[in-house]
Parts: structure tokens; C-alpha cells; sequence
């Protein structure tokens, strides 16, 4: 059997066999029959965090309502890609990521080494984006990226995948072009998030991104630019938790512009999520601009 008629194979069961709008597993009619959810059981949730969990996975619907509160500033990538981003911007960004304790700053290439310079000594990681936004660059220049960005003091990369290559069925160079970064990256114990560009995928092909970002050893799948047609959407959190496990991390990004929209993106798997509205969603108030 080739390598894409295993992966057909294999991308044929996992749509099959997903379930992600079901209730929770331990949901009968949408009711808790055994008390051992993250819902029902809060001392067995806290006994986990206590005993050095960082994070708890739960299914969609979980919420604040539901007595676990995830603390979304330390979740949330705070954005700046557009173009005509100024220096004065981006310094408000830091200023921000600081005041709010936010995951990480995420801003083009150009930025790392300021961005370094300010969250110097903080807990706040600089992110950047590699062969962004089209992600048609080479292999090889997009390795190189990744080295020069690393040496600029970027601790996580946001690479994006081939999408074209990807239609194509190329899935070997696709999963070359991810390894070639994933590679760079780990050297330096640097984190690699794969943009899929969701809107551009059916659900085959979204499926067999984020399988081939597993097996070229990324830590996260993430689903959009926010440059692209769509954005995130919990369906396809869901989808992309369902097919890279808890192994790896998932990343919610475009469109996300309120508190309600970050709690749905993690309700449904996201570990991260990606924003430029950061400060309202942190704050719960309403976001004043659009996209990244």
C-alpha cells in the first residue's frame, strides 16, 4: 500500500468513526450518569491541577458555568501580523502581553528582535510567522526563516503549510516542508504551531494536514492565518482535536474576537488561541477591531 492510499485509509475511518457534536461520553440524553466528568467531578479536576496538570481536556459544552474557568490570557497569542503594524504598535503589544500575562506575542519576523528586547525577563514567549501568509515559499527558505528568526529570539514559530501541494495530493512534500521547520526548530527547544488554512480545506484535507504535521513532529495544528477566506470555527477544532489526539496542541485563530468565542474555541479542544481583540476577550469587553 502507497503512502496515499494509507493515508485515504486512514483519513476514511477518522471521518467516519468522529463524533464531535456528540454529548459527553458520560452523558446519557444529555445527563451525567457515572459523576466523573470535569463537570460533575471538580474535586477530581482539582486534584489533577494540584498534582502538576497544566492543562484538562474536556469535551464541547464545557464552561465556566460548568465550575472550570480556564484562565484565557494564558492561552491567547497576542496578535499582530497586518502589514502596516508601526513600531509604536508593537510596543503597545508588549506593554499588553505584559499587563495581561498573555502566552505570547505573535508578530511577523521583522519584529522578533524588538519583541525579544521588551519581554526580556518576563513569561511572555515571542511567536512569529514562517513562509506567512501564503505559505508557498520553499522548503528551503523556509527553514532558513525559521533558523533566523530563532537566532532573533523567537521561543515559537507559526509556520505555514504548502497549501496548494496539499490539494495536490503531494502529501510527502508537504510533510517534508513541516519536518524541514519542526527539525530547526527543535534544536533549539523552540515550539512549531502548523497552519492548515481551514478555509481553504474539505474536511478530508483538513484531516490529512493534521496528520501529517503528527507525523513530522510539530507540537500544535493551527487553523488559519486570518488572512485567508474564514476563520476558526469550534467544528473544526473539534475535528482537528479529534485527529491529533491529546498529543499535540490545537490553535484557534481568526475571527476570534470575543470572550464567548475563545470559550467555544477551548470548549471544543483549542490549548491556544489566537487574537488580536486579546484585551477584550482577557477583560470580557467588547473588541473594537477586526482580524489581525
Amino acid at each position: 500500500m502507497s503512502q496515499n492510499e494509507l493515508i485515504q485509509k486512514l483519513v476514511s475511518e477518522l471521518l467516519n468513526q468522529r463524533t464531535p457534536t456528540e454529548p459527553h461520553v458520560c452523558c446519557k440524553d444529555g445527563i451525567c450518569t457515572d459523576g466523573l466528568c470535569v463537570i460533575h467531578n471538580k474535586q477530581g479536576v482539582q486534584n489533577i491541577v494540584e498534582s502538576g496538570a497544566s492543562r484538562v481536556t474536556a469535551s464541547v459544552g464545557v464552561d465556566a458555568a460548568g465550575g472550570v474557568t480556564p484562565d484565557i490570557a494564558k492561552m491567547i497569542d497576542h496578535t499582530l501580523l497586518k502589514p502596516e503594524a508601526t513600531v509604536e504598535q508593537i510596543n503597545t503589544l508588549c506593554s499588553e502581553a505584559k499587563k495581561f500575562n498573555f502566552a505570547s506575542v505573535c508578530v511577523n519576523p521583522s519584529y522578533v528582535t524588538l519583541c525579544a528586547h521588551l519581554l526580556k525577563d518576563t513569561n511572555v514567549r515571542v511567536c512569529t510567522v514562517i513562509g506567512f501568509p501564503l505559505g508557498a515559499t520553499t522548503t528551503e527558505t523556509k527553514a532558513f526563516e525559521t533558523e533566523h528568526v530563532i537566532r532573533n529570539g523567537a521561543t515559537e514559530v507559526d509556520m505555514v503549510i504548502n497549501v496548494g501541494r496539499l490539494k495536490s495530493k503531494e502529501y510527502a512534500v508537504v510533510e517534508n516542508d513541516i519536518f524541514a521547520v519542526v527539525s530547526q526548530a527543535k534544536r533549539h527547544n523552540v515550539l512549531t504551531k502548523v497552519i492548515i488554512e481551514t478555509g481553504l480545506l474539505t474536511d478530508e484535507e483538513k484531516v490529512i494536514a493534521c496528520m501529517l504535521a503528527k507525523r513530522a513532529g510539530a507540537d500544535f495544528v493551527k487553523t488559519s492565518t486570518g488572512f485567508s477566506k474564514g476563520g476558526a470555527t469550534a467544528a473544526d477544532i473539534a475535528l482537528m482535536r479529534y485527529v491529533v489526539g491529546s498529543s499535540m496542541g490545537v490553535k484557534a485563530s481568526g475571527g476570534v474576537r470575543t470572550r464567548e468565542d475563545a470559550l467555544a474555541m477551548v470548549a471544543s479542544g483549542a490549548d491556544r488561541i489566537g487574537a488580536s481583540a486579546s484585551v477584550s476577550i482577557a477583560s470580557g469587553t467588547a473588541a473594537s477591531g477586526g482580524g489581525y
